[in-house]
């Protein structure tokens, strides 16, 4: 008998849930923890880590499962790294759900960077306004650029006090570029930190800021070992040996 584990957290993982759940298809959905109220799913939920590669390896086997669909963030490299070798050593299959990384167009003013650390280094000296649109977990090089007035969007409240002053938004995405534009202009925004996320649901951002002629000091992916990748729920629903009606 089927059962899935989706290793989710991203607005791909909520579509593929839906779809299998309208597939009957005996499934779980693993959130990471980091979000205190995480979106309701139509599929039995856990929530918090697994204990590293021997515990996700583990929980596997106890539970049966048969696929592992890794969808979560592009950015969760340490996740999808234990399902790699978690996979491996249970002998259960894996796939990962990822969208394609964004590419620059006509009019895009990138400043490309390997990690958060390289990003904070490349902000200007002279003090601006920056827009870090990459999560809370990452925030603290920005710490070295005390000057800049920043403006930061959770999900949550923080729960601790930040590394800086800055101005928090607590929002929940997807946002449309109408409102990303309005955030930029009512604050000042001359420089936006993002990672690479790819996809439509965090798009905006990068249309408001070419549409503004901002610069983007744009986060390049974690470099993962090779595992089979599709980019649609499509996709991984015909891996599972079904049918989707989303047509994603």
């Amino acid at each position: 008998m089927m059962r899935a584990l989706i290793l989710g957290g991203t607005a791909d993982a909520s579509l593929l849930a839906a779809e299998i759940a309208r597939a009957g298809i005996e499934a779980v959905y693993s959130y990471g923890g980091r979000t205190r109220a995480p979106a309701d799913q139509p599929l039995p939920t856990r929530i918090g880590g697994f204990g590293g590669v021997s515990g996700l390896a583990d929980y596997i086997r106890r539970e049966g499962i048969t696929h592992v669909i890794d969808a979560t963030h592009p950015f969760a490299a340490e996740m999808s790294r234990h399902a790699i070798e978690a996979c491996a050593d249970a002998d259960t299959p894996l796939i990962a759900l990822e969208r394609a990384p964004w590419t620059r167009v006509s009019g895009d003013n990138w400043i490309d960077v390997d990690d958060v650390g390289a990003a904070a280094a490349a902000l200007p000296e002279a003090p601006a306004n920056v827009f870090l649109a990459i999560g809370r977990q990452h925030i603290a090089p920005f710490a070295s650029k005390p000057q800049h007035t920043y403006t930061l969007r959770f999900v949550d409240p923080p729960e601790v006090d930040l590394p800086f002053a800055a101005d928090v938004i607590v929002a929940r995405g997807p946002f449309t570029l109408r409102s990303e534009l309005e955030m930029m202009r009512t604050r000042g925004i001359g420089w936006i930190v993002a990672r690479n996320s790819g996809g439509g649901g965090a798009r905006a951002k990068i249309d408001a800021a070419r549409s503004l002629g901002l610069p983007v000091i744009m986060i390049a992916r974690p470099q993962l070992p090779e595992r089979p990748r599709v980019e649609s729920v499509t996709d991984v629903m015909q891996w599972l040996g079904h049918s989707a009606r989303l047509g994603a």
